[in-house]
């Protein structure tokens, strides 16, 4: 039975026993060649759902993600466990792609990884033809829509993919979507027919909590002093990210920081630093966090308000994923009303500006009217800031619209690879005796792996150089700054410098259109998202755990009974009982008859508070009656 071949693969690669939700039926499902739809959270083991068929089928399965660390960990995965995997991406030469895709039509490659921007390559979609294709899989799906809140215009592409290959279904895969965005994500993938599995949303071992405070840095080092464990803490910004961690080293926590500015490098030593537990806590831009394979996180706290309740929840259920306790922590106060709504015309400026922008960029990059179609340019964001008087924000905000108005491609964050070009000539390089064991290694690894590094610069992989020489990524990168410091090759390191390139010749700014469908429309999409943050933020009289599950279109009964409003209305509902406990025992008191000294109720032994609550509430009833020092009925 294909069931036990599920299972036996399951086994064989992974050493679990059993499949775990709805990860079964989502798999029959795509093995029974169905269009199929899978909604599972945060860390509800998305992969197993296509690797599993993509190895009990004949072909090759092409998994399309957006994420290429993510691609590159999961192939590094992969190969690890004997199972041929690749991936194609922004930054690969075009005889590795071409190699890749050869591999995958002669049967080299059984799971292959793209990015959607490959996805129109003239060179993919020749060489897709000859690929035997079990099946496709969309990763991120929610990235198709419209209505998600992270649309890519480059994941439109699949549809076209689809008319190649009529007959090999898709199987689409997100972590967070709303009853709207499941709709038109079948629609825009031109499914069959409907077919949806959804695994609920709820984290029982997660207390959703919503702490307002005008002082969020000491409420931030409070939480982390009161629950124990690993943490993550999220902001909005690069510099706030350094800023808290520095703050927390000096409270006498173990921490560090990271963003997408980092080198490569320096990231991957942080992070495993924090997989690790060398460090306790990593403060994080939202770049943290993809594919991070971490159970026993006790603690994620957002000190910024993310933009929807998508992003928050997406990282939020990056705590317990070992089903052990945890909590998600935002952080909120009335300055966070006023960032939010500011977020709304800085995403989405004025269409003058937008026009602006456009006019400004070919002025930059000197492009005359009707021409620099195809031309590709490195965007220093900050000098072009600085030479028009915008702010980059809406600088980036301006780019981005104009990319899904169809009149440039901008990529904000390009993987590219790290570059290498030796100075010096092969017989000089053999006369070289300053050279450390492992600079010698490095260089014998280079020239092993490339060609053409004495003519012109090479796009090369440092894991693979540290592959071939026997030592780390981390060691890997440092020899190669040291052999440039030395002036034996020119490395320039891996970066992620935005470019912009022209899809079409310049417009004059009076002829740009910028339709409804890319800003008035999504600019709606955004504002109901800042919207129902806002609220989640603000309503103190539904569970959380309830206004997160009514998002995404799934109805609890009942209350979590651990949230900060569950807590609450329990503390206020003991409260009122010890009232009217309180209450009956000064009735008690008094149903003598006779006048008492308010003294004599201090026999009571009641706590103060509740005393002199009961003691109002039956003033002002008049059940009881107060004349100077005493008391009655």
């Amino acid at each position: 039975m294909m069931e036990d071949r599920y299972l036996d693969i399951l086994k064989e690669y992974w050493g679990y026993d059993g499949f775990r939700g709805i990860q079964r039926d989502i798999i029959e499902s795509i093995g029974a060649g169905r269009d199929t739809l899978g909604l599972m959270p945060t860390g509800g083991g998305k992969s197993i759902t296509f690797q599993v068929p993509a190895l009990a089928q004949e072909g090759v399965c092409i998994v399309i993600s957006p994420l290429i660390a993510l691609m590159k960990d999961q192939v590094s995965h992969l190969l690890e466990k004997g199972i041929r995997a690749a991936a194609i991406y922004s930054g690969m030469m075009r005889n590795e792609i071409i190699v890749t895709l050869e591999n995958a039509i002669f049967g080299g490659v059984k799971i292959l990884y793209v990015s959607p921007e490959r996805l129109s390559s003239d060179l993919f979609l020749a060489k897709l033809k000859r690929i035997n294709v079990s099946f496709i899989t969309v990763d991120e799906a929610h990235c198709i829509s419209q209505w998600g809140y992270d649309f890519r215009p480059a994941y439109l592409q699949i549809a076209q993919i689809r008319k190649l290959k009529p007959d090999v279904p898709v199987l689409a895969l997100t972590a967070t979507a709303t009853p709207e965005v499941v709709k038109d994500i079948q629609t825009q993938l031109a499914f069959k027919e409907e077919n949806v599995f959804m695994m609920s949303f709820e984290r029982k071992n997660v207390a959703y909590i919503v702490r307002k405070t005008e002082d969020k840095r000491e409420e931030l080092v409070h939480i982390l002093c009161s629950v124990q464990g690993s943490a993550i803490v999220y902001t909005r910004s690069r510099r706030r990210s350094k800023e808290i961690s520095q703050l927390l080293g000096q409270r006498g926590m173990t921490t560090t920081y990271f963003h997408a500015g980092l080198e490569h490098s320096i990231k991957d030593e942080r992070q495993q630093a924090w997989t690790h537990d060398e460090v306790r806590v990593i403060v994080a831009t939202n770049a943290f966090g993809m594919g991070i394979d971490k159970p026993d996180v006790r603690l994620v706290i957002h000190y910024d308000c993310p933009d929807s309740i998508e992003a928050y929840f997406q990282e939020a259920g990056r705590a317990g994923r070992d089903g052990k306790k945890s909590y998600a922590v935002l952080l909120y106060n009335n300055s966070d009303n006023r960032k939010l709504e500011r977020r709304i015309d800085d995403n989405y400026p004025d269409k003058d500006v937008v026009k602006e922008v456009y006019n400004h960029l070919a002025y930059f990059f000197q492009i005359g009217v009707g021409s620099g179609v195809g031309h590709t340019f490195e965007f220093d964001i900050d000098k072009f800031s600085m030479t028009y008087r915008l702010f980059p924000t809406i600088v980036d905000s301006a780019l981005k619209i104009l990319d899904n108005a169809g009149y440039i491609k901008y990529e904000t964050n390009p993987d590219s690879n790290a570059r290498v070009m030796f100075q010096l000539s092969r017989n000089e390089l053999y006369r070289l005796h300053e050279t450390s064991p492992h600079e010698e290694k490095v260089i014998d690894a280079l020239l092993r792996c490339y060609g053409g590094l004495f003519t012109d610069y090479v796009y090369v992989t440092e894991s693979l150089i540290a592959l071939q020489a026997g030592l780390s990524p981390e060691q890997v990168y440092l020899n190669l700054k040291a052999l440039s410091q030395k002036r034996i090759i020119h490395f320039i390191p891996r970066r992620s410098t935005p470019y912009v390139t022209y899809i079409q010749d310049r417009e004059d700014e009076e002829f740009i259109v910028i339709p409804p469908n890319v800003y008035e429309v999504r600019k709606e999409q955004f504002a109901r998202r800042i919207h129902a943050i806002e609220q989640y933020a603000t309503d103190d009289s539904v569970c959380r755990s309830k206004q997160l599950l009514s998002y995404f279109g799934e109805k609890r009964v009942g209350e979590c009974g651990q949230c900060d409003v569950c807590i609450a209305q329990k503390t206020n509902s003991s409260k009122e009982r010890n009232v009217e406990q309180a209450k009956q025992e000064i009735l008690g008191l008094l149903e003598d008859g006779e006048s008492h000294l308010v003294t004599e109720l201090k026999g009571l032994n009641l706590p103060s508070n509740v005393f002199d609550e009961a003691l109002e509430q039956l003033i002002m009833e008049e059940d009881v009656h107060l004349d100077g020092s005493y008391i009655y009925v």
